[in-house]
């Protein structure tokens, strides 16, 4: 897959207000970074950053910064919304070189319809993203988890999943991923009949209460009378 170009401008005026007013002519503030290189404030076009950020990669898309007649390569990261709006606010841009392996944060998807799920199990799923490291260029778009021989019972770990060649994984081995559970069993209300009759048997039982402290007290009269 080709890289993305995305053409950045110099960014001068710096602030909050400043920010505000990049973003209202289309234009999002960035800083790009790392490699030992000089630290840049620039902004990027906000509506072709946000086509590459919903693109099938997502933030592990390899972006081509032009930038002042030069070209970096650099990830996505960082990245800035609106607590309720969901726009894009900020976004920082790190240096990669094609050669040298980076870390990224890759979605984990089921993959088939457990057994144990058909014979009444609940599928859990733990891990819905996992840290890879691999090359710029090998990042996997995501990782699966088989789950079709998966019975009431059975579990897949981090050690189970399948990566391709030359990724690896930075979890524990035996981090738990997906599980087949048996369903919890919810203790039900009682019904109004149930609640009706268990009254009617509190109620039944009161005479019989009553009758033994009646006889009760006829044993201790009689005890005093003899005295």
């Amino acid at each position: 897959m080709p890289d993305v170009i995305i053409t950045a401008e110099k960014r001068n005026e710096l602030g909050s207000g400043a920010s505000g007013r990049f973003r209202r002519d289309g234009k999002l503030p960035a800083t790009v970074y790392g490699l030992g290189g000089e630290a840049l404030s620039v902004t990027v076009p906000t509506r072709e950053l946000e086509h590459v950020l919903h693109g099938a990669a997502g933030a592990n898309t390899l972006i081509t910064i032009k930038f002042d007649g030069d070209e970096t390569l650099a990830l996505a990261r960082q990245i800035q919304r609106h607590p309720t709006r969901g726009e894009l606010l900020h976004v920082d841009f790190v240096r990669i070189r094609r050669d040298v392996a980076v870390n990224a944060e890759v979605p984990v998807h089921i993959q088939g319809e457990a057994a144990g799920v058909r014979e009444g199990g609940v599928l859990e799923q733990n891990l819905f993203t996992v840290t890879v490291s691999a090359l710029p260029g090998s990042i996997p778009e995501s990782i699966m988890a088989e789950v079709t021989e998966l019975n009431i019972g059975d579990q897949i770990r981090i050690q189970d999943l399948q990566t391709p060649e030359g990724v690896e994984l930075a979890h524990e081995p035996d981090e738990l991923v997906v599980h087949v559970t048996v369903p919890r069993v919810v203790e039900e209300e009682p019904t109004e009949a149930e609640v009706a009759e268990g009254e009617e048997g509190a109620e039944a039982a009161e005479p019989g209460a009553a009758e033994a402290a009646a006889t009760e007290d006829a044993s201790t009269d009689a005890g005093e009378s003899s005295e």
